[in-house]
C-alpha cells in the first residue's frame, strides 16, 4: 500500500514537525488516500520490480521513490498493537548530531557533509514490550555505625539490626528491541521513550520510513526483559536500605509474573558514515533525540594539529631566545 495525495496524486507521508501527514509536492495537510495493493517484489505505484528484505515492513521504491508498506507485514500476526510516532523529523536528527558532535575536532571533514546525509533514513524498529508484576521478599542483618570522641578517646558503637523488606512493584512495558539488525546495546541506549505517547497501530505513520516487522518472537526475547525488571527490582531494593551502613543479605526470594506483552514500532533515525574501510553507525531517538554513537578520528587531522602546535611553542621559542639575546 501507499498514500496519494487527493489533491495532486503525489505521494504523502508523516510530517513528524507537523504531526500530520503531508504532501511534499502540493504541500497539502492530511489529503492522503490510501492505495492498497501491491507486493512483496513490485512496487504498487510504478510497477517496478523491487527486492525486499525478510524483515522489510516499509520501504522505498528505487524507481519512483514512493514510500511502500507492505500489507502481508504489518497485518495479521506481523499487526503491531502500539507505534509512537516520530516526533523528531530529519531536520531535527541532523541537527542533533550536530550539536553533539560539532566540539570533536578530529572527525573527519566530510562526516556530516550534505551529500553523506542524504543517506540518513528514519525506521520504525520492532520491539516487544512486557508488563510485570515483581514480588521481592528480603531479609538480612543491618549495621549502624556511631563514633564520637570523649576527651582523648574515641569511641566507635556498631548496632545490629534484622532488615525486613517486602515489596510489590508493577513494571509496564519494559522495552526489548526485536531486530537483528540493530545492535541490542545501542537500542537500550535509546531508552528512555515516553510511552505515554504511543498510539494505536495505523499504517499512514510509516509512510515516508523504513520498518521492520519482529525478528524474533516476544518468548525469544522474554529473557532480555527479566533482567531488565530484575536490575529495576534490585536498584528499589537497594535504595530503600540507604539508612543502613551496611546490609548483609540473609535471603532473597525475587519472583517475576508476567501480566501481558505488546508488538510496539519505536522511532529511530539511523546514519550510517563509511571511513577507511569501517562503517560507523549513529543513531537518534526519534521521539526525544537522544545520539548515539562514537565518531572517527581524522590522523590528518592530529597530525596537523600536532604540526600546529609545535610550529607555535618553536615561535615561543624563538622570540624567546631573541629576547634574551637583547638583554
Amino acid at each position: 500500500m501507499l498514500f496519494k495525495c487527493k489533491n495532486c496524486g503525489g505521494n504523502v507521508v508523516y510530517e513528524p514537525g507537523r504531526a500530520k501527514m503531508y504532501c511534499p509536492h502540493c504541500e497539502g495537510l492530511d489529503s492522503e488516500d490510501m492505495v492498497q495493493g501491491g507486493s512483496l517484489t513490485q512496487c504498487v505505484n510504478c510497477g517496478a520490480p523491487i527486492q525486499v528484505q525478510n524483515y522489510t515492513s516499509a520501504s522505498r521504491c528505487e524507481h519512483c521513490g514512493c514510500y511502500l508498506i507492505f500489507e502481508e507485514r504489518v497485518q495479521g500476526v506481523y499487526e503491531p498493537h502500539l507505534i509512537l510516532p516520530f516526533k523528531v523529523n530529519k531536520d531535527m536528527a541532523i541537527g542533533a548530531m550536530e550539536a553533539e558532535f560539532k566540539r570533536r575536532m578530529f572527525t573527519p571533514s566530510d562526516f556530516m557533509s550534505a551529500k553523506s546525509l542524504e543517506k540518513m533514513v528514519g525506521i520504525y524498529v520492532p520491539f516487544w514490550l512486557y508488563d510485570y508484576n515483581a514480588c521481592y521478599d528480603f531479609v538480612g542483618e543491618g549495621t549502624r555505625v556511631r563514633s564520637w570522641t570523649s576527651g582523648n578517646t574515641e569511641y566507635t558503637e556498631t548496632s545490629y539490626y534484622e532488615v525486613v523488606r517486602k515489596m510489590d512493584v508493577d513494571f509496564d512495558k519494559i522495552p526489548v528491541d526485536a531486530s537483528y539488525a540493530m545492535e541490542d546495546g545501542v537500542m537500550d541506549l535509546m531508552e528512555p521513550y515516553n510511552y505515554q505517547m504511543l498510539q494505536g497501530f495505523e499504517a499512514k505513520y510509516m509512510s515516508g520510513f523504513y520498518g521492520e516487522v519482529y525478528n524474533q518472537s516476544a518468548p525469544e526475547l522474554e529473557g532480555r526483559a527479566q533482567v531488565k525488571a530484575r536490575n529495576s527490582s534490585e536498584e528499589l531494593m537497594r535504595q530503600s536500605l540507604q539508612a543502613y551502613n551496611t546490609v548483609k543479605p540473609l535471603r532473597k526470594d525475587l519472583n517475576l509474573q508476567r501480566n501481558g506483552v505488546g508488538y510496539a514500532l519505536m522511532p529511530v533515525w539511523q546514519y550510517l558514515y563509511r571511513y577507511k574501510g569501517r562503517t560507523y553507525q549513529y543513531h537518534v531517538n526519534g521521539q526525544t533525540g537522544k545520539v548515539i554513537g562514537i565518531t572517527p578520528v581524522s590522523m590528518g587531522k592530529v597530525i596537523g594539529y600536532g604540526a600546529s602546535v609545535f610550529a607555535v611553542v618553536t615561535a615561543i621559542c624563538s622570540l624567546a631566545i631573541r629576547a634574551l639575546e637583547i638583554l
